[in-house]
């Protein structure tokens, strides 16, 4: 099918991009759970009726809600969930078990990389996702983090006085010399620094260097550290809008 809009439906957003047809040339982050800001979505981007959309996300009950919102307006909706209807081959114990962002984040992946190059995937939300894509184009797994908000969340919830910190450009240089700066370059290096040491073991079994892509929420805040990385912030709906092209 060829979608007019793909939808990745997250934990604490929901991102929709609109397609040309060869790319997803605009994208917005709306709430989860709020239909009329849904429906000022359509307006704004004067979406036909019926439209085609193709929907995925990691959070069923949020995207079965999105998909019978769909279904009400009329609109044609695909739910693109299962790794066997993937442009891709999975090489892992259970493919049912991988976020499908991950795989759709490895669909989108062999569009960019060079055709006889690996390619690693750095997706940076809620988790942190260090994914592997082989020469040939195989997703064959990866690492799971937590990410910078999980972080930071955990160092309020589990010591006494230790406040809600957020990270933001620029950050702080070490040492720092305040509770604040300490835990937001902290929690910066900590995820960088976790990155940099898969790299490290990717790259022992890699022929050639890797193809590296930055996505996700904090994916632009990780580039400065990872300047050779190509930063993608619409790469899981890029991977979406693939998959239904390549849909029967």
């Amino acid at each position: 099918m060829t979608p007019a809009v793909v939808v990745d439906v997250g934990n604490s957003r929901i991102k929709w991009g609109l397609c040309s047809a060869a790319a997803v040339t605009e994208a917005v982050s709306l709430p989860p759970d709020e239909p009329g800001a849904w429906l000022r979505q359509v307006e704004a981007w004067r979406l036909p009726r019926p439209a085609a959309w193709a929907v995925s996300g990691v959070h069923p009950p949020l995207r079965d809600a999105f998909m019978d919102w769909l279904r009400a307006r009329g609109d044609t909706a695909v739910l693109v969930d299962d790794p066997k209807d993937l442009p891709l081959r999975v090489l892992v114990e259970r493919p049912d078990w991988v976020g499908v962002d991950r795989l759709l984040d490895a669909v989108a992946a062999n569009s960019r990389r060079r055709p006889v190059a690996p390619a690693v995937i750095v997706d940076s939300g809620s988790a942190v996702t260090v994914d592997y894509v082989d020469e040939s184009g195989a997703f064959r797994g990866g690492v799971i983090f937590p990410g910078p908000r999980l972080m930071a969340k955990s160092l309020h919830d589990y010591t006494a006085l230790l406040p809600v910190v957020e990270l933001k450009h620029p950050v702080p240089a070490v040492p720092a010399t305040a509770t604040r700066p300490a835990m937001e370059a902290g929690i910066f290096w900590a995820v960088v620094g976790g990155v940099e040491a898969v790299l490290a073991q990717y790259a022992r079994g890699a022929g050639q260097r890797p193809d590296l892509f930055l996505t996700g929420g904090d994916g632009a805040l990780l580039h400065p550290a990872f300047p050779q990385a190509q930063l993608w912030p619409t790469m899981t709906l890029e991977g979406t809008r693939l998959t239904a092209e390549a849909l029967p």
